[in-house]
């Protein structure tokens, strides 16, 4: 146990951490902490906050102080070292930077670099992070969504824990705003629409090839045509709706119009002979997305070479294309659809209670009216009495008025009493 860990720790809750659940708090900031141990000194009292007792699901405020008694940590592993940045990685972390603030650090991924690690994939973009680390108190910078390796463009990263999970959620909420540029083989025949297409994985792929599947998870793009170069290629603008692996080089595929160079989808014919490049052509040019200091993150990337190169060689103008994404309410998510299926349901029921208490007052006043006297069908069929004939009378089987059987007699039914 460290000096540190042996004595009683304060922290001040920072803006960063604001609204974070207290367990949380320890994970991000006291990871050698286990839960057990959390909830143990939440229990008997030892961890406080504002020097009151708290719980591990209780929300903290940012300025709140937390109290942390000594000791608590686990064992430590041997923590795995970190290969140190060559001076060209240095460099190619540098020339990727787009945007940096204390919340969000956005890079222009340049093609064929992979963003995460794998077999055989040493230099990737959760590597180079680590060059925008300034001091061993900087938390490390997290990936908070993904860019096929071999698509470039606009990649954003969160600076702290607490942007991490502020930008997590507006992806996965669909409110950013992500717009792509991709040059396709053919002409689209509507020049604006919506592909809708759900997709899977690919049945002995691994998981690395999808595929269109009415069975699968729901998909959906936007596209525009921007600009043709007679009936060879196409400038198209997306906007994907949902965010499913590979969906825009699926769905483009699926329409007849692969991307230029995703010979992985389209084939040989997704290759246009001449000097046109056999690099893909797909771009994220422009992300618009909530900021946690409120100004929204409005980010755009340039072309990389390769892209530059064939958009002149076509013909296509870049200053055709704003990439503004277009309006509207972002499509309904699952919890979203279950929510408004019950709302459905329950505005249908309540329609139904009120048809049947509409059919059963006019049924009652049409049983009422049908027996009663004053000059009413019902008052000429019983002919024993005056006004209230109906009433008094005494139907064949009824007994005296108000008893036994006569309750079931029609002039009961008259009276009201015998309403269903």
């Amino acid at each position: 146990m460290s000096d540190n860990e042996s004595e009683v720790r304060q922290f001040i809750v920072a803006r960063d951490d604001d609204g974070v659940r207290l367990d949380r708090w320890f994970k991000r900031h006291l990871p050698q902490i286990g839960f057990a141990t959390i909830s143990r000194w939440a229990r008997t009292g030892q961890v406080r906050v504002d020097g009151k007792r708290a719980k591990p699901e209780d929300r903290l405020e940012s300025g709140q102080q937390i109290r942390v008694p000594p000791g608590g940590a686990a064992p430590h592993r041997a923590a795995k070292q970190r290969v140190p940045l060559t001076e060209e990685e240095l460099d190619q972390a540098d020339a990727m930077l787009l945007h940096r603030d204390r919340a969000a650090i956005v890079l222009n991924k340049p093609p064929g670099l992979a963003t995460q690690g794998g077999t055989g994939t040493n230099v990737h973009i959760d590597r180079l992070l680590d060059a925008y680390v300034n001091s061993e108190r900087d938390p490390r910078p997290r990936l908070v969504h993904r860019l096929d390796k071999d698509t470039s463009g606009v990649l954003l990263t969160a600076a702290t824990p607490g942007s991490a999970a502020f930008f997590s959620k507006r992806f996965s909420g669909r409110s950013a705003k992500k717009i792509y540029w991709a040059l396709v083989v053919g002409v689209p025949d509507i020049a604006a629409g919506t592909i809708d297409l759900p997709l899977a994985k690919q049945p002995g792929t691994g998981g690395e090839k999808m595929m269109p599947d009415e069975e699968g998870q729901p998909a959906k793009t936007r596209y525009r045509v921007v600009d043709r170069a007679g009936n060879r290629a196409a400038w198209v603008e997306l906007e994907p709706l949902t965010g499913r692996t590979h969906q825009l080089r699926v769905h483009l595929a699926a329409i007849g119009h692969p991307i230029v160079g995703d010979g992985k989808y389209g084939g040989q014919t997704a290759f246009l002979t001449g000097s046109i490049s056999r690099k893909m052509h797909l771009h994220a040019r422009r992300l618009i997305i909530d900021h946690p200091d409120g100004v929204p993150l409005d980010v755009t990337a340039s072309l990389p070479e390769h892209f530059a190169a064939s958009m002149e060689q076509l013909g296509f103008d870049e200053a055709m294309s704003d990439a503004e994404p277009e309006t509207g309410p972002p499509p309904l998510t699952r919890e979203d659809k279950k929510q408004a299926a019950k709302r459905h349901a329950k505005d249908v029921r309540k329609a139904r209670r009120g048809e049947r208490r509409t059919r059963t007052t006019s049924a009652s006043r049409a049983k009422s009216g049908g027996k009663s006297a004053g000059g009413k069908p019902g008052g000429a069929k019983s002919g024993k009495a005056g006004p209230k004939g109906n009433q008094r009378g005494k139907p064949r089987g009824a007994g005296p008025a108000g008893k036994g059987p006569a309750r079931k007699g029609p002039a009961s039914k008259g009276s009201g009493k015998g309403r269903k």
